[in-house]
C-alpha cells in the first residue's frame, strides 16, 4: 500500500469518526426524500438463528416506559415498529433511521453482516 493510499485512508477514517455522531440525525431528516434504492428484505427467522438471538427478542423489539427508561424484560414483538417510531415524540428515531442505526451498529460490533447501502438494499434480491 502506498504512502498516498494510507494517508487517504487515514483522512477518510478520521472524517468518518468526526461525522459519525451526526449520521443518525442526517439520516433521519432525509427519510422523507424519494427512495433511490429498493427496500431491504429481512428474513427474520434466518437472521435470528444465524445471530443466535432466539432468546433476546427485546434486543430489537424494545419497550420504554413513560419516562423513556428501557423496560429490559418487556418486548414489543406484537407491535409493528412503525406504531412507535413513525408516531413518536421528538427524540425517537423514525423507523428507517432506527433500523439503520440498530442493524448497522450491531453488525459493526460483531464484525459480521452488511453495513453498506448496497449490501442490504440490493437491486436484485432473492
Amino acid at each position: 500500500m502506498t504512502r498516498f493510499t494510507r494517508t487517504c485512508l487515514l483522512a477518510l477514517t478520521l472524517a468518518l469518526a468526526v461525522t459519525g455522531g451526526a449520521f443518525a440525525s442526517v439520516l433521519e431528516e432525509s427519510m422523507d426524500a424519494p427512495r433511490t434504492r429498493p427496500l431491504s428484505r429481512f428474513d427474520h427467522d434466518t437472521h435470528n438463528e444465524t445471530a443466535d438471538l432466539e432468546e433476546s427478542c427485546a434486543l430489537c423489539h424494545h419497550l420504554f416506559d413513560d419516562e423513556g427508561e428501557l423496560l429490559p424484560d418487556e418486548s414489543s414483538e406484537e407491535t409493528a415498529c412503525r406504531e412507535c417510531h413513525d408516531n413518536a415524540a421528538k427524540g425517537v428515531p423514525k423507523t428507517e433511521a432506527a433500523f439503520h442505526n440498530r442493524c448497522k451498529s450491531c453488525h459493526l460490533s460483531v464484525k459480521s453482516g452488511p453495513i453498506t447501502c448496497g449490501q442490504c438494499h440490493a437491486a436484485h434480491q432473492p
